[in-house]
């Protein structure tokens, strides 16, 4: 099986864990990290990204990242073009939402991850899955 390889970029060991576990249980290969710098190396197929992320105390402090510098970031490297990445956050939503959509999100979700929706959403955004029937 051609396995879909996605990055989970989360600070939160208990999110990248959980979503490990049920995205490899539904075939994918999963990358979790905080470092999104590995995408030069070994591009995803789809990035879950997390929208804020703590100073990097180990590393001198200086300003916490958050996910829209990461995206504005991936936005300006070659290996990241057409990678579709999907928002999730324990923000306030009906701030973070309409940003992320904005700069391109294919999808947003809260915390906690309604995981059976976001799998069928990277389906969807990876082409592996039609449009929901409508009952």
């Amino acid at each position: 099986m051609n396995s879909k390889k996605i990055l989970v970029v989360d600070d939160n060991d208990l999110i990248l864990k959980m979503l490990s576990v049920k995205l490899k249980a539904n075939g994918y290969e999963v990358d979790g990290s905080t470092a999104v710098s590995s995408v030069r190396n070994d591009p995803p197929d789809l990035i879950l990204l997390d929208m804020y992320f703590p100073p990097d105390v180990a590393h001198g402090g200086g300003v916490p990242w958050d996910g829209f510098l990461i995206i504005n970031w991936l936005k300006r490297m070659d290996e990241a073009v057409g990678i579709p990445f999907i928002v999730i956050s324990g923000g306030d939503e009906e701030n973070l939402k309409p940003r992320a959509l904005a700069a391109g999100a294919s999808a947003y979700f809260r915390k906690p991850i309604d995981q059976e929706g976001l799998v069928r959403t990277i389906r969807r955004t990876l082409g592996e899955l039609e449009d929901d029937p409508v009952f």
